[in-house]
């Protein structure tokens, strides 16, 4: 199955109107690690996911109808029911279901069928692919409790990786413009004004936007290629994959960053260095202090100049500064 490319349209009025999620849209994170949970690949820290997860459900019992009902509905690199990521998931994830569990009929049936033309799918979805209100009422449940045992040990990782990425975006739109921030969405993806051109499942789709913007969702899960809703009458939507968080370097040989800053401090310099933005929090959590600790390392650091701290809505993100980068990369003479 060859790789394909879609193309998004965009208008003066649209550049406008490219906003950014303002949290984690659950609902297509639960497609996105349905694709995770169902092929390997993805990178270490998802094969860690998948063995964790796969436990937690046995253990709870939701195995068997995870594989039964969600998985045979978001195949990977087919088509999936828009139905199942609404929009309305952004305001949340209990928005998302009652908007899930109250999809007209019609429409599930129309979805369902195009499914169908894609995948054979098992009989135990018969009921919901009449558009049934009881069938269509337990898969939200299950949606939600899927959600609940996969995600919650992974929770606030989660929330720090998509948070960062937003800061970045969020960044990149304040200090250079929308079109500069297109340009840097992720490897996959080329702004060609005024198209934003990205790989994609396997043929060729456009997407005219024609006044109605587009909102950029990062996930955390999505791990190979961006994705869209197959409905081009929906609100545009972009899921893209999140940055892999870059592991933190250590002390190298002769390095003496740890003799002039102390050694929690200069491990909070690297671990800003090391990253595309670090909030006070993920500072905490990635070097093993408080808080409060990691946020007194962080404004000596800021006020002698090797980092600069800038406020994004309810965050703090930390950059090294160029100051900063230049200790880190000497090396002292033997």
């Amino acid at each position: 199955m060859t790789g394909g490319t879609l193309k998004i349209v965009f208008t003066g009025e649209d550049l406008a109107r490219v906003r950014i999620a303002s949290r984690v849209d659950e609902l297509w994170e639960m497609a996105m690690s349905l694709h995770v949970l169902q092929r390997p690949g993805g990178g270490d820290d998802m094969a860690d996911w998948r063995r964790r997860a796969r436990a937690d459900l046995a253990g709870s019992g939701l195995l068997r109808p995870v594989r039964e009902t969600l998985a045979p509905l978001m195949p990977i690199k087919a088509y999936f029911p828009d139905f199942l990521t609404p929009y309305e998931a952004q305001a949340g994830p209990a928005n998302g279901l009652d908007a899930l569990a109250l999809t007209p009929a019609v429409r599930v049936r129309h979805e369902i069928d195009r499914l169908r033309r894609h995948v054979t799918l098992p009989g135990t979805l018969d009921e919901l692919g009449r558009g049934l209100r009881r069938p269509l009422r337990h898969l939200a449940r299950l949606a939600g409790r899927y959600c609940q045992v996969a995600f919650d040990p992974h929770r606030a990782t989660m929330e720090h990786a998509l948070g960062r990425e937003r800061a970045r975006l969020t960044r990149l739109l304040t200090d250079q413009g929308v079109e500069a921030m297109l340009s840097a969405l992720t490897p996959r993806t080329r702004w060609r004004p005024p198209v934003l051109e990205t790989d994609y499942a396997p043929g060729r789709y456009e997407i005219h936007l024609r006044g109605r913007g587009l909102t950029l969702i990062p996930s955390y899960f999505c791990r190979f290629t961006p994705v869209a809703l197959a409905d081009a009458s929906l609100p545009p939507v972009l899921i893209f994959p999140a940055p892999r968080r870059v592991p933190e370097p250590g002390p190298g040989p002769g390095d003496v960053l740890s003799d002039l800053l102390g050694a929690n401090r200069a491990r909070v310099l690297r671990c800003v260095a090391a990253t595309d933005g670090c909030t006070t929090s993920e500072l905490a959590r990635r070097t093993g202090m408080s808080l409060s600790s990691a946020s007194a390392h962080a404004q000596v650091l800021r006020r002698t100049g090797l980092i600069t701290s800038t406020r994004h809505a309810n965050m703090v993100i930390h950059e090294v500064s160029r100051l900063g980068a230049t200790l880190l990369a000497h090396r002292p003479r033997p």
